[in-house]
């Protein structure tokens, strides 16, 4: 059951410098939003009431989650002939059969379990962009990522994760990521904390003076100006390395092995889960012009999530200031 998330109170907004700020849980939405039946918004006027979550059952949303991994994802990892892949815009850009089988089942098995919402999913929105709108809509919806990593699930590797998150109105209620070749399944709800197998999760902080590990956009997938900007961490104290799975990046900076990432793109589908996962477990996030992260888009670029606000500082300064 899910009641408390929709009267959570947002947080607060930490101001970092003139040109980068961090921020909590409740800034990786649309601030103009509150999550709280009935708000009126800065012009006074009413708001959209939040939709009535109280009757979602989040064991049975992690049950389609792991059911959708082992009906269309397991029996073809390392099973996948080659008319299972395909490009969509390159030859880095894959997408396979498990990738669409698994969005759909997903899709039909999120939207029973909430009667009137959508899903938004990576797939989907290659097919038609025009499903992205649902982000800005009254409807809650399910963002979905139903292989994310599709590069390393066609090279047999395990790193790859299903993700999904919950949201209403752009404002981020609950996630999922599973990585269900490496038993893994992290759990976040909003105001209610981030969990790794049951087991309560937190960010920490680096040790002082340690060097930080920074996951960056893979090259592959970054252009020569986006290049330029990632470069200025390639510098003193800091080890960047290119990203693998985005979900995994963003669980490895919830359990303390990653202190920050360094992202060049904003595609919802990778970012919601391991967002609300990083805040949940104590992290921030936040963007280089100093406004919060938006899962509905228009983002300035890159922006960093990190294990603490000190982290994101200090990646955010740099980035800033190479942009």
């Amino acid at each position: 059951m899910i009641e408390a998330l929709r009267t959570q109170e947002p947080g607060d907004t930490t101001n970092i410098t003139d040109a980068a700020a961090v921020t909590n849980v409740a800034d990786v939405t649309d601030p103009e939003v509150a999550g709280v039946t009935g708000v009126a918004d800065a012009a006074g006027a009413p708001m959209a009431l939040s939709p009535d979550l109280s009757g979602l059952d989040l064991a049975a949303v992690d049950a389609a989650i792991r059911r959708a991994a082992a009906d269309e994802i397991m029996p073809r990892f390392r099973q996948l002939a080659v008319e299972d892949i395909v490009e969509k815009n390159g030859p880095h850009d894959l997408v396979t059969t498990a990738d669409r089988r698994a969005e759909e089942h997903l899709t039909v098995a999120l939207t029973a379990l909430l009667p009137g919402s959508l899903v938004v999913g990576e797939e989907a929105v290659h097919a038609d962009p025009g499903v992205l709108d649902a982000l800005h809509g009254d409807a809650p919806v399910w963002i979905v990522d139903p292989v994310d990593g599709t590069r390393q699930f066609v090279h047999g590797d395990p790193g790859f994760a299903t993700l999904v998150a919950l949201a209403h109105r752009g404002e981020l209620l609950a996630s999922w990521t599973y990585a269900p070749a490496l038993g893994l399944m992290a759990v976040a709800r909003r105001g209610a904390g981030a969990e790794l197998n049951g087991v309560p999760l937190r960010t920490g902080s680096p040790a002082p003076d340690a060097i930080l590990d920074v996951a960056t956009s893979h090259h592959d997938f970054t252009d020569n100006d986006q290049k330029r900007v990632l470069a200025a961490l390639d510098t003193g104290g800091i080890a960047p390395r290119p990203c693998g799975s985005a979900g995994l990046e963003y669980l490895h900076i919830a359990r303390g092995d990653l202190d920050a990432t360094a992202f060049s793109w904003e595609n919802p589908w990778d970012h919601a889960a391991g967002l609300l996962l990083v805040h949940e477990a104590g992290g921030a996030s936040g963007t280089v012009t100093g406004r919060p992260f938006r899962i509905t888009g228009g983002n300035a670029l890159p922006f960093t999530a990190a294990r603490d606000a000190e982290t994101a500082r200090r990646i955010l300064g740099l980035l800033a200031a190479a942009n």
